[in-house]
């Protein structure tokens, strides 16, 4: 289904150029050809269904996720900043044998229990050039809910689990992006997320081939180089992190002339920080549009476009797809209630590989997905996310939502992050404690900013501890672990393995 669906585009736009990076740039009628090649090189290496991808951002790891389809196999794109003890979990649970990579990751690659397949040792252009001339391979007969990728979620709260996604769940949800944002083919998109993420994999690498766009890959995410980018490629569509943006903001020659009037900003993965949207719409003359998404749902489950566009939100469903909150009985709640955000539609994941009791959990028999992010959907259907519900901080009794006291600590101009958690008290059950990043030239206290704190929110809202450092820890795609921030606070034992519901790729 989704090789079909890219050697459609090919044929259609065979001469455009597809993919650049820093190596080499390929046509759609080269890309194609590559993918062929590959595809029979693959088919003869493994009997097993699935292949791993080590591969960077760039044409190799597109022609291999196409090649490995096209061979008949599903795809387990591995995450090479994880440590080799959590990619060897991945290798064993998902029982691949074999992994296409490239000599920049020959040392990680020798680390894991799969035989390694190198592309700079397999003759590449000899089979290139001969797949020229012969025939295409035969397509597989691919059913829509035929496994496509297996995605492992980071593991920020406890072992990674595979997410399978289904040929149709990866189409739809790219077709549904492609209609929620009204994008043509002659948009140019910059692809800097990694394409073993979720988000990188559905937004920079399906939707582009789908619709027949270019793709400027950068392996590394450099914010200067990046902002360069958008410029001298004339980009039209841009996806990032939030903590990317915040980056390029800081960039000394930012400034209005290096984007496009007309270029589509998506912020995702985690949320937008108030201070990054208004730096970038009073200064920068850019409005980020923020997304929301799971790698259970392929992963856009909704985001704010020019034509709908609602701050502070995280914009309305895709076609096809419908949110709801639900109470704590898994009922519906009235428009503008807070309660869990549960999501159906063909993009929600068929279930995690080999745990059916955790899909059980996690997707009910109607097929709703229960997220464990907390928010609200109001009367026109704009999303808000509030929190996770596994975050919620119990203060006396009252409930209190990390996310609240976050948008307050981040609007002080000398915050440039903050990360809240709950942690244990004998008298209060759990008291408040803040992590805040200062902005460069910022001399903050804690006194100062639990005062500020004061000013803003209700007395038990209040951090009982303000902790200020030079960073955050963070996962592989630069999202904030929390986790870590409790177990240093003793507040999780670091040998117990929390349950994940969801890791998210778009929130």
């Amino acid at each position: 289904m989704l090789v079909d669906a890219f050697l459609e585009t090919a044929a259609r736009r065979a001469g455009k150029l597809a993919v650049r990076d820093v190596q080499r740039e390929l046509t759609y009628e080269q890309l194609a050809i590559l993918s062929a090649a590959l595809s029979r090189v693959i088919a003869r290496q493994t009997q097993q269904p699935s292949v791993g991808i080590l591969l960077p951002s760039t044409a190799g790891f597109v022609g291999s996720f196409y090649g490995s389809l096209w061979a008949g196999k599903s795809i387990v794109p591995l995450n090479f900043l994880l440590q080799p003890r959590e990619l060897r979990h991945v290798v064993q649970d998902s029982g691949i044998d074999l992994i296409l990579t490239c000599e920049f990751f020959r040392d990680l690659a020798a680390q894991l229990p799969a035989r390694a397949l190198f592309l700079e040792q397999i003759g590449l252009r000899r089979r290139y050039l001969l797949s020229r001339v012969l025939p295409f391979p035969r397509v597989p007969r691919t059913g829509p809910d035929d496994l496509a990728v297996i995605l492992y979620t980071s593991g920020t709260t406890g072992v990674p689990r595979g997410v399978c996604l289904s040929h149709n769940n990866l189409y739809s949800n790219a077709v549904g992006a492609i209609r929620h944002a009204q994008m043509h083919e002659d948009q140019r998109f910059l692809g800097v997320i990694p394409l073993f993420h979720t988000f990188g994999l559905t937004a920079m690498m399906i939707v582009p081939t789908l619709l027949g766009s270019t793709v400027y890959y950068h392996a590394r995410f450099q914010p200067a180089q990046v902002l360069q980018a958008l410029r001298d490629d004339s980009i039209s569509i841009f996806m990032a992190i939030a903590s990317m943006f915040a980056a390029i903001g800081r960039v000394k020659t930012a400034s209005p002339e290096y984007f496009r009037p007309d270029l589509l900003a998506i912020s995702g993965g985690e949320p937008l920080a108030p201070a990054v949207f208004q730096d970038f719409r009073d200064r920068l003359g850019l409005i980020i549009q923020e997304g929301y998404g799971l790698t259970e749902t392929s992963p856009v489950v909704s985001f704010n476009n020019p034509r709908a566009s609602r701050p502070g939100t995280v914009g309305t469903p895709i076609p096809d797809v419908t949110v709801q909150a639900r109470d704590d009985n898994g009922l519906p709640l009235p428009p503008g209630q807070r309660g869990e955000i549960c999501v159906r539609g063909p993009n929600v994941t068929r279930g995690y590989y080999k745990r059916p009791a955790d899909t059980a959990a996690a997707i009910d028999a109607d097929g709703w997905l229960r997220t464990g992010d907390l928010g609200t959907v109001d009367a026109d259907g704009f999303i808000s996310i509030t929190g996770r519900k596994k975050d919620m901080i119990i203060v006396g009794g009252e409930n209190v939502f990390p996310r609240e006291i976050e948008t307050v600590l981040d609007a002080h101009p000398g915050v440039a992050e903050s990360a809240v958690i709950g942690v244990p008290d004998p008298s209060r059950g759990e008291v408040v404690v803040a992590f805040v990043v200062p902005t460069p030239d910022a001399r903050l206290t804690p006194i100062e900013l639990r005062e500020y704190c004061r000013e803003h929110l209700a007395g038990y809202k209040i951090p009982r501890q303000v902790i200020i450092e030079p960073d955050l820890p963070r996962g592989p795609t630069g999202k904030v672990l929390k986790r870590a921030l409790r177990e240093r606070m003793g507040a999780v034992p670091s040998d117990r393995r929390a349950p994940m519901l969801s890791d998210a790729g778009h929130r």
